[in-house]
């Protein structure tokens, strides 16, 4: 992440870099969020400085943010990392920091719960994985940790997701496992 440490939010051009990626990605992808209008979700954007800075980490990890949805009863906006696979600098990385102390030797760099924090981000959950999964073919070669109930964690296991073959898999493994083509999606409200 290449913001850690320092004020959570973007310089004026870096914004606008950021606000043109997305209306780019935006318009591309209309049917990822029918009846949603750009004018009302920038307005929503710039007055949330933090919220763009943790869209702009989701963008340079390879996350490829874009709006699946609107919360009437919130009244925000929903981004989910729509990159085709898991986004390519979050992956190899455990579970969560439990697991990560637990592994004895070969420890990740760090864990899928840590950086999303960091970014201000939360982990796709299996029912937002399902809903993305509508939207078009993702984790094709890929897998992504979903976020894990707390009871399941206790056992030392954690789960994740992934298409194969024309079907979505939720799968699970050690919390503590890592792989090269494993990483995490998040999923940001605004």
């Amino acid at each position: 992440m290449k913001n850690m440490g320092y004020k959570k939010e973007l310089s004026t051009e870096q914004s606008q870099e950021l606000l043109q990626t997305l209306k780019a990605r935006f318009e591309k992808n209309m049917s990822r969020h029918k009846g949603i209008e750009w004018v009302k979700v920038r307005e929503k954007l710039e007055a949330n400085p933090e919220k763009l800075w943790s869209l702009d980490e989701m963008e340079v990890t390879g996350g490829e943010p874009d709006i699946v949805g609107f919360d009437q009863k919130s009244g925000e906006y929903i981004f989910y990392d729509c990159s085709v696979e898991s986004p390519r600098d979050r992956r190899s990385l455990c579970y969560d920091r439990a697991a990560w102390e637990s592994r004895k030797a070969n420890k990740p760099e760090n864990t899928a719960m840590d950086v999303a924090a960091e970014m201000g981000i939360e982990l796709l959950n299996e029912e937002q994985y399902q809903e993305l999964q509508q939207l078009g073919n993702f984790d094709l070669k890929t897998s992504s940790w979903l976020k894990t109930s707390s009871d399941m964690r206790k056992l030392g296991g954690a789960i994740f997701g992934d298409r194969r073959f024309g079907r979505i898999f939720i799968y699970h493994n050690g919390a503590d496992s890592y792989y090269a083509a494993r990483g995490f999606r998040g999923v940001l409200k605004v």
